[in-house]
């Protein structure tokens, strides 16, 4: 019998990885500001819960899958939250990506609970969480990342193990994060060029494919936005949030390049221009209308 876990947040990446969970057999409670995403899971066989609190109860672990620290606090430590309702020996498993320094508050505030906190920031979008195969950036004592590691293992194919100190699984995905949004930038500011000196955009594109300009997260983020597809996966404010925190946390390092601080301020220059809510595949839209 595999235990229950608890899944808080289940929208685009907490309900892929919900759904993937009950796919593979086991028990999942779930909770969400937004009521419809809990009934499309319970169509799929999980229990729906009122708040976090009784999406912990009972399970061996708690998945926190919201946007930023202030949610996760919210949801951990608020009216309702989980932390309370939990006992000592269960995990929390922290997903979202947010600053190194709030994991490390979170985790010491878990601790003096007995709860476990596992630093297990996820990256390769909803398709992958739902077939498993997304990555996991997992920082935790040793005892807690094998007592989780069945679950960890069920959630992802790629689980990275960073290391012990809470905080590291954090750094290593804003690494990843500021990387992915200099490139998408990139992207974005060379399918603008290309338009504006009267190439074929998908021709230019199925070049860059296929040389040395390649990236994963263009290619996915551009053929969207060549036809004009910005219904929102990932939306703008995410890149925007996590190439921010990039750029303090490599402050707070004494570190300071020149290509983050640039592909942070164009997600914030797409996000003052109203399109904040749209697909990040809009940067496009952004750098295309530029005179």
């Amino acid at each position: 019998m595999k235990p229950a876990i608890g899944v808080v947040g289940v929208g685009n990446m907490g309900g892929a990885m919900a759904a993937h969970l009950l796919e593979q057999g086991w028990p999942v409670q779930v909770c969400d500001i937004d009521a419809a995403k809990v009934r499309s899971l319970e169509a799929l066989g999980a229990a729906g819960r009122t708040d976090a609190a009784q999406a912990a109860a009972g399970c061996a672990a708690l998945i926190v899958c919201v946007v930023d620290a202030d949610q996760t606090r919210d949801v951990l430590f608020g009216r309702g939250g989980a932390a309370a309702a939990m006992q000592p020996g269960q995990a929390v498993l922290l997903c979202p990506t947010i600053a190194p320094r709030d994991v490390e508050d979170i985790a010491a505030r878990l601790a003096g609970r007995g709860i476990a906190a596992i630093d297990a920031p996820m990256s390769g979008g909803p398709a992958r969480a739902r077939d498993g195969s997304m990555s996991l950036m997992v920082a935790c004592a040793d005892a807690d990342f094998e007592r989780q590691r069945v679950l960890m293992e069920a959630l992802s194919g790629n689980v990275f193990r960073i290391g012990t100190r809470p905080g590291d699984g954090a750094r290593t995905k804003l690494v990843n994060n500021l990387l992915a949004g200099i490139n998408l930038a990139g992207a974005a500011e060379a399918l603008a060029m290309a338009q504006r000196m009267g190439l074929d955009l998908v021709r230019t594109l199925d070049v860059i494919e296929r040389s040395s300009g390649q990236s994963w997260i263009g290619s996915d983020r551009m053929r969207r936005a060549i036809a004009g597809d910005f219904e929102p996966r990932a939306h703008v404010t995410l890149l925007q949030k996590d190439t921010r925190l990039a750029v303090e946390a490599a402050g707070a390092a004494g570190f300071s390049g020149p290509l983050g601080a640039a592909a942070r301020d164009v997600f914030a220059r797409a996000a003052a221009a109203g399109l904040a809510n749209l697909d990040d595949a809009a940067l496009f839209k952004l750098l295309s209308q530029q005179q």
